[in-house]
């Protein structure tokens, strides 16, 4: 199923009920006053966050949504029902934001979190409450007020700890399928993933972590060209970058030398969002195999020389799973420090 990641939809919380005019009528009691009850509130929309989702596919055929509205107050002080609350599930990874003022209403990043994104309407008062020394038979009552009724995007950015990012053709694909059990559809032609994949690295027992397979971008890709465009947002929720390049660019594809394809993918990250390039981003070069150890070593030396490169860097053969196991296994000693200087400055 291709990944939906946007969507916009029409949220309408219940009206209010309205208050009742009513007055006390029994036998033996002339002058019963009023007793006019209060509407019931209307229902509110929520959002909340499901595990067990991964697109907002179901959001293409069902665009709005309405929560039930309040019922109306009735005589002998009976308030009106309160209109129930509306549920819509959405993955968890979906930010909110109000189409009309373009302001973020919500973040839901946990599976459970909930977020209230039309309030109900009010239930208007009923005609007890308006009964005072001088005027005993008021004939007056409020209406519901009505509910909250919002445009609203949804917009969903994968939860992963690595982002895999490149050239099409660099080969994230393959490597995603080395060292997880993802099955991305791989192929010798550029544009072969459409859509993110997810993969769990799992090292040992209790010690995992997601990682995603993000489709290729190429130059101008922040300004919308290409299908990466589209998705450079998942990268943001990630903890480190893998930025893998193809030591031998095959014939036809990729124009750019080595090093120029590292810097050209920097310059959309910058465009896209600076803060992506200060994320901890480690060089792996790719297809190894398909030069002399030798010759490809010395490849990537000369590469990392001319970027003045200073973080680590890695050279593999996803292909034949060479040098794959040994990054996801300092990935995951990385992510162990993390934790660790998170709890040392919690304490």
């Amino acid at each position: 199923m291709k990944l939906v990641d946007e969507a916009e939809i029409e949220v309408t919380a219940g009206n209010g009920g309205n208050g009742c005019v009513g007055f006390r009528r029994e036998k033996f009691i002339p002058l019963g006053g009023p007793d006019g009850g209060d509407g019931g509130d209307g229902g509110s929309v929520w959002l909340v966050a499901d595990e067990n989702l991964n697109t907002l596919v179901d959001f293409r055929h069902q665009r709005t949504f309405r929560a039930q509205r309040g019922e109306n107050g009735m005589g002998r002080q009976m308030y009106g029902k309160g209109g129930e609350d509306l549920a819509i599930m959405v993955p968890v990874g979906t930010v909110v934001t109000n189409v009309d003022t373009d302001e973020v209403i919500g973040d839901l990043v946990q599976h459970g979190d909930r977020l209230r994104v039309a309030r109900g309407g009010k239930g208007g008062l009923g005609n007890m409450h308006f009964k005072s020394s001088v005027n005993r038979a008021p004939r007056q009552a409020t209406p519901g007020e009505p509910g909250e009724q919002r445009m609203l995007k949804l917009e969903l950015k994968l939860l992963a700890d690595v982002g895999l990012l490149g050239f099409p053709n660099a080969g994230k694909s393959t490597l995603i399928r080395a060292v997880s059990a993802a099955v991305p559809k791989v192929a010798d032609y550029p544009f072969t993933t459409l859509y993110p994949n997810l993969g769990v690295v799992s090292v040992e027992a209790h010690r995992s972590f997601v990682i995603a397979d993000i489709p290729g971008l190429i130059e101008g890709a922040a300004d919308g060209a290409g299908l990466g465009a589209q998705f450079l947002r998942h990268l943001q929720r990630t903890r480190l970058l893998l930025h893998l390049v193809d030591i031998e660019p095959m014939e036809g594809g990729v124009e750019l030398p080595v090093a120029g394809q590292v810097r050209a993918i920097e310059r959309e990250l910058e465009k896209h969002d600076p803060e992506l390039l200060r994320k901890p981003r480690w060089l792996v070069f790719n297809k190894a195999d398909l030069m002399f150890e030798e010759e490809a070593r010395a490849r990537a030396e000369e590469v990392v020389a001319e970027l003045g490169w200073t973080g680590p860097w890695y050279l593999v053969s996803a292909l034949g799973r060479e040098g794959t196991w040994p990054i996801m296994l300092d990935i995951m000693g990385f992510f162990d420090r993390l934790n660790a200087e998170a709890r040392d400055a919690a304490e």
